[in-house]
């Protein structure tokens, strides 16, 4: 059963108040999570961690889980100074704190590099969980205008009542579609807590308008901010042979090579690692920052 924590504002640009869960003692782990996920989906990743002597802290980003609604489109940099600020607000990864560890997920994986491009000496390892991977990205239509349609629509699902009668069930779905392991683990009163509101809807619809932008945006801080941190790239793969699968695993292991990162691959797996592979997704963590735990079956340096 997931926990819920507090409310803090990280951001003085925007003031949302961030939903974020702390939890026990040791060095800094931060844990992001992809489009339109919550703090519980890192529920069986927790445990093993702090066992291990972590202080974790998992939180939502604006518009996600229990967070504020989203104000403005987000940005690669701006996510990583979220980063940075909600770690100052609660008095952690400071100079004097010792640096922390940033786990990103999915398109969290653009902020978390970010966050170690711009703040090297408070970063002391950087996890990509199946992260977005984008080798040329370019944007057709202008951001205001993918911006503006994506606030015109969340407005619109959330007043046709679309999210208070689908939206548990779509992300049960989702969920569903983008493990190997089982269904969705999540409580049910968080589920709907969440996914019922048209919050998360416009959150989600506005941060995906800017996918391509934030993945611009990254490519130009790989060109001015070299990444010291020690890196590992884990990819989901599901065991199967396909080309679409295995198209992902290359795209992934190229990654790592850009990034002269440890490329790990976690199987059997869909995209939502942290539910299908959690202890594997613990070790990776540690093994990352350096502490001695064994190392995952499938590696390569």
């Amino acid at each position: 059963m997931s926990v819920t924590g507090r409310f803090v504002t990280a951001h003085p640009g925007d003031g949302v108040p961030l939903h974020v869960v702390v939890e026990g003692r040791g060095p800094v782990c931060v844990l992001s999570a992809g489009l339109a996920m919550a703090w519980f989906d890192w529920d069986p990743v927790v445990a093993p961690l702090v066992a291990a002597g972590r202080t974790v802290v998992r939180f939502d980003r604006p518009g996600h889980g229990l967070s504020g609604p989203a104000t403005e489109p987000p940005t690669t940099a701006g996510e990583a100074r979220r980063i940075a600020g909600l770690l100052d607000a609660l008095g952690l990864g400071a100079p004097g704190a010792g640096p922390v560890t940033v786990v990103g997920h999915s398109i969290a994986a653009f902020h978390a590099e970010a966050f170690a491009r711009l703040y090297p000496r408070r970063t002391a390892a950087l996890v990509l969980l199946d992260g977005s991977v984008e080798e040329a990205p370019h944007t057709v239509l202008p951001a205001a205008l993918r911006t503006g349609a994506a606030r015109a629509l969340g407005r619109a699902v959330t007043a046709a009542g679309l999210p208070a009668a689908l939206g548990p069930l779509a992300r049960r779905a989702t969920v569903r579609a983008s493990r190997t392991g089982g269904p969705d683990p999540a409580a049910r009163d968080l589920v709907r807590r969440c996914y019922r509101t048209g919050r998360v809807w416009r959150g989600a619809l506005l941060e995906n308008s800017r996918y391509l932008d934030m993945a611009a945006e990254l490519q130009a801080l790989r060109r001015t901010h070299p990444l010291d941190a020690p890196t590992t790239v884990l990819a989901g793969h599901d065991g199967s042979a396909g080309r679409p699968a295995l198209r992902w695993l290359s795209r992934q292991a190229a990654l790592a090579d850009l990034l002269d990162a440890r490329f790990e691959v976690a199987e059997p797996a869909g995209h939502l690692v942290m539910l299908d592979r959690p202890g594997q997704v613990a070790r990776t963590v540690l093994a990352t920052a350096g502490q001695d735990v064994p190392r995952p079956g499938q590696t390569r340096a």
